[in-house]
Order: structure tokens, then C-alpha cells, then sequence
């Protein structure tokens, strides 16, 4: 039976996720949850899994819900500013988390983060197209002035060569890329200098 004490203790952690802010704000320019970025990729996941039928989409689900749980500990750092050594903290901080869990639980978890990162699978790979496209949405969907002058060169390229996982999503980056080119030109603006 399963231990409810480590399951609530691992739960009340992963709640920093709720918390927890991304560099990204919503439509309405309140800064997006780490917590918010996770369940809208799975949302994407689950909604693309028909044009994937070859794929076990409960696993890129799962991939979609889990992979920025680290950032319950470390908060969210932008991926144009992420470092190597960012990224080896954020998975000892994923290490320190799933110690709490019981297994096999824990175990199953670790191999998905490894799967993740290794990018060995094509559900990895449509994990990681569905990852960064959901952030050139959320991007596209916000209001223009919280981009920085970055932004805007980078929600043109962001994702382009990891939604050449199927067609599928290379037609989503595309309409994503020319929602972009909307928001921009429907501002009157030209990429900063």
C-alpha cells in the first residue's frame, strides 16, 4: 500500500511549482507558473496524440507533467540564460525530490528523466517539440512589451528543429512562427536593435 506520509510530503514540494514563476507572462500579463507551463504542454500532448498514433502518448504526457519539477527547488531559469551547471543543479534538485518517493515509483521517474535527456526515443523527442512550442504560444499570447528585445528574433527560430519530429508539429511551428509575424506587425514593430 502506498506510503500517504512521503506521497503528501513529495506533493507539498512539488507545490512550489504553483509558485514558482517563469520568465513568460499569460494573456493577461501575470507571470506564468512553472506549474501552468507543465499542464499545457500535457494538454498539447493530449491533443496531438491522434496525428502520433505509433507513439505511447501516455508517455510523453507523463514526460510533459514531470519534466520541470526540479524547478520546484531552483525557480525557473529562461532557457537563453540557462547554464550547464544550472542544469546539473536542477537535476540534483530532481534527485533530492524523487528520494522522497517510494519505489517503484521513484524508479520509474528517474528512467523518464533519463529518457528526457538523453532524447533516446521518439516520444522524448515529440516531449521536447511539445516543450518548446508551448512556450513560443505562451510567448505569442502575451503582451508584446513583456518581450525582450531577444524575443523577438527568438520566438521566430525556437523550436524549428525539435517540431521536425513529425509533420504534425513542424505545421504547428509553422502556424506558431506565423501568429509571431502577426503579433508583430500588428504592433508596428520591427525586431529592437
Amino acid at each position: 500500500m502506498l506510503d500517504t506520509r512521503r506521497l503528501i510530503d513529495f506533493l507539498g514540494r512539488a507545490e512550489r511549482l504553483k509558485c514558482n514563476t517563469r520568465h513568460c507572462v499569460t494573456s493577461t500579463g501575470r507571470p506564468e507558473s512553472v506549474a501552468e507551463h507543465c499542464w499545457r504542454a500535457a494538454l498539447m500532448a493530449l491533443l496531438v496524440a491522434p496525428d502520433h498514433p505509433e507513439l505511447d502518448m501516455d508517455r510523453v504526457i507523463r514526460m510533459c507533467l514531470i519534466h520541470d519539477l526540479g524547478e520546484a527547488v531552483t525557480g525557473d531559469i529562461p532557457s537563453f540564460l540557462k547554464t550547464g551547471e544550472n542544469e546539473a543543479t536542477e537535476e540534483q534538485a530532481v534527485e533530492e525530490l524523487l528520494a522522497g518517493l517510494e519505489e517503484p515509483l521513484a524508479g520509474r521517474m528517474r528512467e523518464l528523466f533519463a529518457e528526457m535527456k538523453a532524447q533516446s526515443t521518439a516520444e522524448a523527442r515529440l516531449f521536447k517539440a511539445i516543450d518548446k512550442l508551448e512556450a513560443v504560444l505562451s510567448h505569442n499570447e502575451a503582451p508584446l512589451e513583456s518581450w525582450s528585445p531577444l524575443e523577438y528574433e527568438l520566438n521566430r527560430v525556437y523550436g524549428q528543429e525539435e517540431a521536425q519530429v513529425s509533420p504534425a508539429m513542424a505545421q504547428l511551428r509553422r502556424t506558431l512562427a506565423e501568429d509571431t509575424e502577426r503579433k508583430i506587425s500588428q504592433a508596428g514593430k520591427k525586431m529592437p536593435q
